[in-house]
């Protein structure tokens, strides 16, 4: 079985004290392609292994799913205890597909056609899922409040704690979603199979 998906994540967590931070998620959505070219679909499928988006070291990717977020939090301090005033997460999600640029029959067309709903529905729910983890996160680094943390030291650590927390949670649904999408026979097979049938 070929390798053609990843989740590819890249999650960043940067905090940064505003005091003019919105309380919701902003999402940016993004896609780039990458040209292939033949006439089959194995000729296909023998472009996207050696054009896609890395994954990994040495293997390549059909199509990827990445992002970066970014967080803007105002904290607010009496002295004597510390909470979170307002948050705003950014998520960022760049979708890479590949796009044939070579003139196709129009049965090859109507299999890559197929062949790409299926890749975009699979990245999509990638991006899903990521965006319910900034969300999750947000909401719970929402209600961070310590006592006795003047300096904001252990609501900072708390933010730091919570955010990890939910991006392991949602890692393992991205590894978990890639498990159940690539075993023998799972929609990835199937996709693949009906290519170059």
């Amino acid at each position: 079985m070929r390798t053609l998906f990843t989740a590819g994540l890249t999650a960043v967590a940067c905090i940064a004290l505003s005091g003019h931070a919105a309380a919701e998620v902003k999402i940016i959505s993004s896609v780039k392609n990458y040209a292939i070219v033949g006439k089959t679909g194995d000729d296909l499928l023998n472009q996207m292994d050696r054009k896609g988006p890395k994954h990994g070291f040495l293997t390549r990717a059909i199509a990827q799913t990445r992002y970066a977020v970014t967080w803007d939090i105002a904290w607010q301090s009496n002295g004597r205890d510390c909470r979170v005033q307002r948050v705003n997460a950014n998520i960022d999600i760049t979708y890479t597909y590949p796009r044939v640029v070579s003139r196709l029959s129009p049965a090859m067309g109507k299999k890559w056609n197929a062949f790409l709903r299926g890749v975009r529905k699979h990245e999509e729910t990638h991006g899903a899922i990521a965006q319910r983890m900034v969300k999750t996160a947000e909401k719970s680094v929402a209600a961070v409040s310590i006592k006795r943390d003047p300096h904001c030291f252990a609501a900072r650590a708390e933010v730091k704690r919570r955010v990890a927390a939910a991006y392991d949670k949602y890692e393992a649904q991205q590894r978990d979603f890639d498990a159940r999408e690539h075993r023998d026979g799972g929609v990835v097979s199937r996709l693949v199979d009906r290519l170059v049938q």
